[in-house]
């Protein structure tokens, strides 16, 4: 019997920072390995979405080769045949179905995208890219060439499972049952957990969460910072004039971001430790320079391990994953786009 599938990627564009590796990274890994025994893991690096936005093309190869360094520097099991790591662009079907799948999705449905709305009012008008514009419908056929019924999504993304269910449910009717249909936002929260970890803030303004975007980059604290960097972000954090740390997300955004930030890092770092444990430990302490050096050096260890583990990652290693995988994933998908491009009228 064919197993059910879950379906996942981060996207591969400019640099990982820990917002992206406690928010994704850890999660996504965690999962992969408590579920591959009863499920296949699609992890896939989807790098054909990460120019819808500007970004540095010269770096974008050793963008998507690092995603896959990292996934096994944080612990991977690279050797299980159940969880599958490939590129998106490496699977023509991807491309070839959103062709496909385009002729059959409204402009006012991909107009009313939050997050479109939300990312093109960011950019010029003339940045602004028919990809960025067609993002969920390729999104859709990443998820319905694998029949996968499980995606992990962020509110971000919900209403674009939402129109990959739309665009999957609308086609089974005119054309019969070519998609599985993924299970709606409710069931997917209900079989991955609503709230899938923590939400690291930006250090600077820790009201908004922590971006890649960042200009100055002050706020965010890269994979690929050097410790001394990382530990001097954490000591000029923004925090408040109350003088006493309390956990407190609306009196005190910037304190109980760096209460989060240390919990995940003592994580991290082998301590099993609970938020709610750093909060006891820390209340009531009326030194913010002592707890931003704990946070601070915390996070330098965190750091040090995690990229002297990145630099042992061996790349022979990660393409053989690759190439084994992609291998596996053009058989599923090229039977799913075939059976689409025969309703379609393409084949016979």
């Amino acid at each position: 019997m064919t197993r059910p599938v879950i379906l996942t990627g981060v996207r591969a564009n400019n640099d990982l920072h820990i917002g992206n590796y406690f928010g994704a990274i850890l999660p996504i890994i965690d999962m992969a390995r408590r579920r591959s025994a009863e499920y296949t893991v699609n992890l896939f690096i989807p790098d054909l979405h990460s120019f819808t936005t500007p970004i540095n093309h010269d770096q974008l190869f050793d963008s998507i080769m690092n995603n896959a360094r990292v996934y096994a520097a944080a612990g991977l099991p690279l050797d299980d045949d159940a969880i599958q790591l490939y590129r998106q662009s490496y699977v023509s079907a991807h491309s070839e179905l959103t062709i496909i799948l385009n002729n059959f999705v409204g402009f006012g449905e991909m107009e009313r995208m939050t997050q479109f709305k939300d990312k093109s009012a960011k950019l010029s008008n003339d940045r602004v890219s028919v990809g960025l514009f067609d993002y969920p419908v390729l999104m859709a056929s990443d998820i319905l060439l694998y029949n996968a019924m499980y995606v992990p999504v962020g509110d971000d993304q919900t209403q674009h499972l939402e129109i990959t269910r739309d665009i999957a449910e609308r086609m089974n009717h005119k054309f019969g049952e070519l998609f599985t249909v993924p299970e709606p936002v409710a069931k997917q929260h209900q079989f991955f957990g609503k709230d899938q970890g923590l939400r690291i803030k930006d250090l600077q303004n820790p009201t908004k969460k922590m971006s890649k975007s960042d200009e100055t980059g002050k706020g965010v604290i890269f994979l690929s910072d050097t410790p001394d960097a990382a530990r001097k972000k954490i000591m000029s954090a923004a925090t408040d004039s109350l003088g006493r740390v309390h956990y407190d997300k609306e009196a005190q955004p910037g304190i109980s971001n760096l209460l989060e930030i240390l919990t995940l890092v003592r994580q991290a770092n082998g301590r099993a430790v609970s938020l709610q444990q750093t909060i006891d430990e820390f209340t009531g302490l009326e030194r913010y320079g002592k707890f931003k050096t704990i946070v601070a050096d915390e996070m330098a260890e965190f750091l040090a391990s995690f990229q002297a583990r990145l630099a042992q990652v061996d790349d022979d290693t990660i393409l053989r994953k690759l190439e084994s995988s992609e291998i596996t994933a053009n058989q599923t998908a090229n039977q799913t786009l075939l059976r689409v491009q025969k309703a379609v009228g393409l084949r016979c």
